[in-house]
């Protein structure tokens, strides 16, 4: 989030009166940026909004991340429920639920095209203690009313094609995406309304705020007048603004994809505690991310590196855990930058030094499966409605 003097061509722009205007600006052009849009146009279809991407739309976490559109967070359900009791993780929960189904009513609708595929994932145990837990938390789900099943170890065999663990339960109402398909047919979307544009290639280095109350917004290549901005940025938030220095944390995630095989697996899996995840894809190639507990140390900041460590890491886990797999070609290797938010929970709110400037992010590793309710949650807050007590920077 910094432009040198000699690259700063809006500077030169700004200096012949060429300012832009717009009510509302958006830096961040991922699937956060994007749902913000998408429904503050719902809710005032005349408002003018300018959203602001330092690079491509969705070149962030959105176009780099696995696909899975899950409920919850990034903990097992009965972790949820230790931490914050059963009435609000179970609000938490339901939270995610509406989530997938916003996206499934206003984005995904009918369109065969997103490869979506609704038919939950799994979370798999390769130690007794883990599967106990598993049964345990599937257990307090069901007594919840949320839908699950409990899996032993044959149920996984046959229907995932692993090896190596003992059993598992699934989450019934979870579902898996092409995201950058689905990021694309909301770009799509938001472009379509009047007087909504997206700006790529435009880098946000700044906000000041004039003295008539509006803000400025200091861009690579144009000034921007608004009346409000949003920070849409996550893994990014605090390379922008300080105050989220001790609040959402840039952390490294890696990812590779097998060639092609047969189609084995019923739907996408987590293993290890959720620490690791991998899925089938519409082409038959075969998804594995995490280990990052094994650089858990390095797996910081802004850069998308992979490690030898965590990449091999990855392939043996192919190599143990899915037979099929065994001395395939690894086709792709990528990482990217999630934000984790201080308490695992995303962050909707308004600078305290800017209360005109709103932010949202914070999604610790699950964007998909909560960015698009978050986003319409901040325009519930930005038109003074409330919100749930348990994403809102208040509670900071």
């Amino acid at each position: 989030m910094s432009v040198s003097y000699w690259l700063d061509k809006g500077l030169a722009k700004t200096a012949t009166g060429d300012r832009k205007t717009c009510d509302i600006a958006i830096v961040g052009a991922g699937i956060a940026g994007l749902s913000v849009a998408y429904w503050l146009k719902k809710e005032d279809p005349s408002l003018k909004i300018a959203i602001l991407e330092k690079n491509l739309v969705g070149s962030g976490a959105t176009g780099r991340n696995a696909g899975f559109i899950t409920c919850g967070s990034v903990e097992h359900f009965s972790r949820l429920c230790e931490r914050w009791g059963e009435a609000t993780a179970l609000e938490m929960w339901r939270f995610s639920e509406i989530n997938l189904e916003l996206l499934r009513n206003e984005i995904i609708e009918e369109d065969s095209t997103l490869e979506f595929d609704p038919k939950g994932t799994f979370s798999l145990a390769s130690t007794e203690p883990e599967f106990t837990e598993l049964k345990h938390t599937a257990k307090l789900m069901q007594k919840l009313d949320i839908a699950v099943e409990m899996l032993d170890v044959h149920a996984i065999t046959e229907r995932l094609g692993v090896a190596n663990f003992v059993g598992g339960i699934k989450y019934l109402k979870d579902a898996s995406i092409n995201p950058m398909k689905l990021v694309d047919k909301m770009t799509q979307k938001v472009r379509a309304y009047e007087n909504c544009e997206v700006f790529e290639n435009t880098e946000v280095y700044d906000i000041e705020q004039t003295p008539g109350g509006t803000t400025v917004i200091k861009t690579s290549q144009f000034e921007i007048e608004s009346q409000v901005a949003v920070l849409a940025l996550n893994g990014y938030s605090a390379s922008f603004k300080k105050y989220f220095a001790d609040k959402i944390y840039p952390t490294r995630g890696q990812i590779m994809v097998t060639e092609p095989v047969p189609k084995i697996m019923e739907g996408p899996c987590y293993a290890n505690f959720v620490l690791d995840y991998f899925r089938q894809l519409a082409d038959g190639r075969v998804l594995i991310g995490g280990f990052r507990q094994l650089e858990k140390a390095t797996e910081v900041g802004y850069s998308d590196h992979t490690t030898d460590v965590i990449q091999s890491a990855l392939y043996e886990f192919l190599q143990t855990h899915i037979p099929v797999l065994r001395d395939k070609k690894v086709t792709h290797r990528w990482a990217g930058v999630m934000g984790f938010s201080f308490d695992g929970q995303p962050l909707v709110g308004a600078m305290p030094d800017q209360p005109q400037v709103y932010f949202v992010g914070g999604f610790t590793g699950h964007g998909l499966g909560l960015a698009f309710h978050s986003g319409k949650a901040l325009v519930d807050l930005m038109f003074d409605r409330s919100i749930p007590s348990f994403i809102s920077a208040k509670r900071i």
